[in-house]
């Protein structure tokens, strides 16, 4: 025995028999009380030193994943740091878990079908001000921190601007110390890997995790039951007062159930200690494979259940142009609404919490209408499975909800038909159909005689097929329904739920989106970021509005020159990243105008496509001469959702506009047009902060917000835009000066609607546009295939729903005094820098207080 060994009491053998235990979930905490002081210690941290740090993670390489450095893959050392780094979190987790149950206060609860979250490895290095720390590890092991990032593959959780809010809400909520849970769904393949074949989008499975996930931390132990199907049915029960008086109460019996287990994910506030939580739910079979039928040699049956079961947390947004992909939608978001309430009452409260005082607790912020359900739901749990009465159980929910609207675009309101919900939640149209009857009967009492506005109100639409409107389901119950920036605000109060704010006008407010500053300029923009710091000081990551002081700096010439080459900087990266991911060549000189965001007609990305080709026909028609054109690189980034046929056909025809611009030598080294695949995260990251020009180009009064638009402005890009959504409060901000406004405002495009809007009469008027249009048409860009085109063009002839050719010669006077700034450098470096001092408002830390004062926490200051 070695000294220092402590002897062993044989009464205490490990060797006795085993202790049998009822299986229980439930009970935390040791059985028996410790002896040892370091159980009641705090969680211990590993060493914040170059030698600590590599013993972490060679400890970790090699007993995490079992493998010693020599042998190591990428992927192994990839893990291996990831879970390192993790490591250096965890102790801040669980600390900032500790003191929120010892000292529990109100909670905000986001409920999001998407977090878009982008990789983690850089966010949590910046959190956790590790990066030198640990660039010098690895460099003292042979290994390279640049290489190791790259191999991450960022998660699959979201489509496009409202996972990206939802992921910067929640980091800012953990920077400013505000207690929150993220809820959502952890799916197996995310939307779709965006490939292009021959131009048109190809959509292959998303399979972010197949290499492993080192940053979620699985806990089947506390999956949640979720029913489906299945029929209600009423019994008599006794009060619990002990009067004897009886009363009638409903159940559901579902005929089948899933399992939703939670993977967690940390949330990391900016280097204060804070670290909030993301819950996501996997969906599993309750049994998940019968032994039976799989010994009688039908091997597909006996795991039937486990395949339907996983179906509802397999894909970001199952295609709905079926009965069952709309089925599976609404099967998606029950499920993680269902999962997180219960996990919240059951297991965040304490046990004999009183649920009259929930909202004292809890505002669960409805990101759009995918968890809108919630709400019957909330009700479901109150009555059938805490006792309370129908009234007892509305007032509480009616104080637990907020709603978030994130359109304009009526057939963005889902509605789901009552057959559907009635058959997957037959409980749930029970209570839906009683808050409806409650409901309309306060509005025949404040509005007599109006059966027309009660048809609207109703949370039952009866035409074009009966169905349960979410929206209007969501503003009866929430406590507070907001748009995302000052016109949207207006035009839902005015245009979209207008008899609501007629009859409940101070439920209505607005909170203008924003983004956040820590990976949209310190993590994309190290150059910017430095001359940032190195101009007013440290902390302005978490005080964005701090960068207004750089507005004077706007007539120094030194620091023009170093904004200007930190610019130039990005474009270099940006194009050594696309050789490399994309096989695009870019030209090393010019402006890079960029349009990024969903394909969607509202968004008109054929708006800049015929400004594209306008300029082409004349270059090669000889119209305008080559060397009067300012050089550009026109960048697209979007993806179509993949039953959305004529978005499709819009990203063909950019493709092949591309193909053959690129191709033709009379306009080599002036136009320029890239279409990267699969625009995510990543590539925003280097994109962004190349960009000179900013295309926000909506039709005006159909964008909620936007936030790409945020982004571009904080990294000294400037906005060619309508006013639309943010656009209006950007403008405000930076100046007419510094921001290239154009085409209709919305009374403009409701005047020309209510008259008659016919586009080809503006195509027939308009020799510029009418020659673009024909040169597309005439097969030039399709092989001489005219009926390639044929979709797109006659849409924009015969339809132009957003009114693509109305604001088409506006667009392009426009964007010749985009050329005329440009080719003055000085003045369009001091522009930029302008609008980067004035958009600190941006920040979503501004937007979370913002919801704070006015939704969540009124009296918080």
């Amino acid at each position: 025995m070695t000294q220092d060994a402590t002897p062993l009491d044989p009464s205490l053998s490990w060797l006795a028999d085993e202790t049998p235990l009822p299986y229980d979930t439930t009970t935390t905490g040791p059985a028996l009380e410790p002896a040892n002081p370091l159980a009641k210690a705090p969680v211990g941290r590993p060493p914040r030193t170059v030698d600590g740090f590599a013993r972490e993670f060679l400890r970790e390489l090699n007993f995490g994943e079992g493998v010693a450095l020599s042998r190591s893959s990428q992927n192994d050392q990839y893990l291996a740091l990831a879970r390192t780094i993790r490591h250096y979190l965890m102790a801040d987790w669980l600390e900032t878990a500790r003191r929120r149950r010892e000292h529990p206060t109100k909670m905000v609860g986001y409920l999001s079908a998407e977090y878009l979250l982008g990789r983690q490895m850089g966010n949590a290095l910046l959190a956790t001000d590790l990066g030198a720390i640990a660039d010098q590890a690895l460099r003292s092991l042979g290994l390279d921190l640049r290489t190791l990032r790259a191999q991450e593959v960022e998660p699959g959780l979201g489509n496009g601007g409202l996972g990206r809010l939802a992921a910067c809400f929640v980091d800012s909520l953990a920077t400013m110390d505000v207690p929150c849970i993220g809820y959502g769904i952890r799916y197996e393949y995310g939307i779709f890997r965006q490939t292009f074949e021959g131009g048109r989008q190809v959509e292959v499975p998303d399979s972010w995790l197949s290499l492993g996930g080192p940053w979620e931390f699985p806990h089947p132990d506390r999956a949640v039951t979720v029913g489906f199907g299945g029929s209600t049915e009423t019994f008599v029960e006794e009060t619990a007062d002990g009067s004897g008086h009886q009363i009638t109460r409903s159940r559901w019996v579902p005929a089948w159930n899933v399992l939703g287990v939670p993977y967690h994910y940390m949330v990391p506030g900016y280097q204060n200690g804070v670290v909030n939580t993301l819950r996501l739910w996997s969906a599993r079979a309750t049994q998940a494979f019968d032994l039976q039928i799989f010994n009688s040699g039908d091997y597909a049956t006996a795991v039937r259940a486990q395949t339907f079961a996983e179906n509802i947390s397999k894909v970001l947004y199952p295609e709905d142009s079926t009965p069952q992909g709309r089925e599976l939608r609404l099967q998606q978001q029950y499920f993680f609404v269902a999962c997180s309430l219960k996990d919240f009452i059951d297991r965040t409260l304490e046990k004999d919490f009183d649920l009259h005082r929930l909202p004292e607790r809890i505002i669960f912020q409805l990101n759009d209408t995918h968890p809108v359900i919630a709400i019957p739901e909330m009700m479901r749990l109150l009555m059938d499975e805490h006792g309370m009465e129908w009234d007892e159980a509305w007032s509480v929910t009616q104080r637990c909800f907020a709603y978030t609207c994130h359109t304009l675009l009526p057939e963005a309101l889902e509605v789901w038909p009552v057959e559907l919900v009635g058959r997957l939640l037959p409980r749930h149209l029970e209570i839906i159909y009683r808050i409806n009857e409650e409901f309309l009967e306060t509005v025949r009492e404040t509005f007599p005689g109006d059966e027309l506005r009660v048809r609207r109100m109703s949370i039952i639409q009866d035409h074009p097929e009966r169905a349960v409107r979410m929206a209007n389901l969501a503003t009866v119950a929430g406590v507070k329904v907001n748009g995302v920036a000052e016109l949207h605000s207006q035009l839902l109060r005015d245009k979209v739920l207008p008899d609501f704010s007629e009859l409940w006008p101070d439920k209505f407010t607005n909170v203008t989106n924003g983004v956040t500053p820590r990976r949209f300029i310190r993590l994309a923009n190290p150059t910017l970021s430095q001359l940032i710091t190195d101009t007013i000081g440290v902390g302005w990551e978490t005080k964005l509005e701090r960068l207004e002081s750089l507005e004077p700096y706007a007539e120094d010439e030194e620091f023009r020159e170093r904004f200007a080459a930190a610019k130039q900087a990005n474009k270099t990266r940006l194009r050594e990243l696309l050789a490399v991911r994309d096989g695009i060549e870019l030209p090393e000189h010019g402006m890079v105008d960029v349009m990024v965001k969903r394909l969607h007609e509202y968004k008109r990305q054929t708006l800049k496509l015929l400004h594209i080709v306008s300029l082409y026909e004349q270059i090669i028609s000889g119209k305008v001469a080559k060397d009067a054109i300012v050089p550009r690189t026109f960048v697209f980034g979007a993806k179509a959702a993949p039953g959305y046929h004529m978005a499709k056909e819009i990203i063909y025809l950019i493709n092949s506009v591309a193909a053959t611009v690129n191709a033709d030598e009379r306009v080599k080294g002036v136009l320029t047009v890239a279409f990267p695949a699969n625009y995510n995260v990543t590539l925003a990251n280097k994109l962004i902060p190349a960009a000179d020009l900013s295309e926000q180009i909506s039709l005006a009064g159909k964008e909620a917000s936007g936030t790409g638009n945020m982004k571009f402005a904080l990294n000294g890009a400037l906005t060619i835009g309508t006013d639309d959504g943010a656009n209006v409060e950007i403008r405000k901000l930076v100046g007419d000066d510094n921001f290239f406004l154009f085409g209709m405002d919305e009374p403009q495009v409701a005047a020309l609607q209510a008259k008659g809007y016919v586009p080809s009469a503006v195509y027939e008027s308009n020799p510029q546009l009418r020659s673009a249009i024909d040169l597309i048409a005439s097969g030039h860009f399709t092989g001489g295939d005219r009926g390639l085109a044929a979709t797109v063009v006659d849409d924009l002839l015969y339809n132009d729903r957003f009114m693509t050719l109305a604001d088409f010669q506006s667009y392009i006077d426009v964007q010749g005094e985009v050329d005329e700034a440009y080719r003055d450098q000085e003045r369009w470096t001091r522009s930029a820098i302008l609008n980067v001092a004035r958009s600190g408002f941006f920040s979503s830390d501004r937007s979370m207080k913002d919801y704070l004062r006015r939704i969540w926490m009124p009296t918080h200051d």
